[in-house]
């Protein structure tokens, strides 16, 4: 009998069992949260700290996800050149991923798809600002795993507006991927390192 599981019900576990997901025992595999990052300029350092305090303020009351979205998702992607060409963006992505057997399908909705047709190029999960990142990264890797192209590498970015972190995903024979280390707003110069990493993935597509 299929079983069907929404993608925000996922877990690692099941994503090893089912698709053959291992988590890359090579340090260099995801090499592009920590080599050759550029650098900020004073103005998108200003627009940073201008995000971070606007979203300190915020959090003073419970913050949902679309507010996570509104105020600090969108202008880190912004000032990232997402926006730009040879971007697209695509939201409430609707994605549906069977393991080999078929013995189960999962569904759900990528909440932000960064593409560049035809790779997706970053797959992010927004959620509230008072849940753990820890339930996100397999329902990013589920979804990651659901892109046709096998060849690039998948980027997988989750957030709750506070803590971020990266995923990267190789869909080899075995799929592998591995995890950036977590980066908090309320960290000194955290959120500088967020947008470095993600300047530099959209400069290795766009060179790609």
């Amino acid at each position: 009998m299929v079983q069907v599981i929404q993608g925000r019900d996922i877990t690692l576990a099941q994503l090893i069992d089912e698709f053959g997901l291992h988590l890359a025992d090579d340090e260099l595999f995801f090499s592009e949260w920590q080599q050759d990052l550029p650098e900020l300029s004073d103005l998108e350092k200003q627009s940073l700290n201008e995000v971070k305090t606007e979203y300190l303020h915020l959090s003073k009351y419970p913050i949902l996800e679309p507010v996570v979205k509104m105020v600090v998702l969108s202008p880190l992607l912004r000032l990232a050149g997402f926006y730009q060409p040879p971007f697209y963006i695509a939201s409430e992505q609707e994605v549906r991923i069977s393991s080999e057997d078929e013995g189960i399908i999962i569904r759900g909705r990528i909440d932000i798809l960064v593409f560049h047709p035809p790779l997706w190029v970053l797959v992010i999960e927004a959620k509230r600002a008072d849940y753990s990142l820890v339930p996100a990264i397999p329902q990013a890797l589920a979804y990651m795993l659901a892109d046709a192209t096998s060849a690039k590498p998948v980027f997988g970015f989750v957030t709750n507006g506070n803590e971020f972190r990266f995923i990267k995903l190789l869909k080899t024979e075995t799929p592998q991927y591995a995890l950036s280390d977590l980066f908090a707003l309320d960290s000194r110069d955290d959120i500088y390192i967020v947008l470095k990493v993600l300047k530099h993935i959209a400069q290795l597509i766009r060179n790609s």
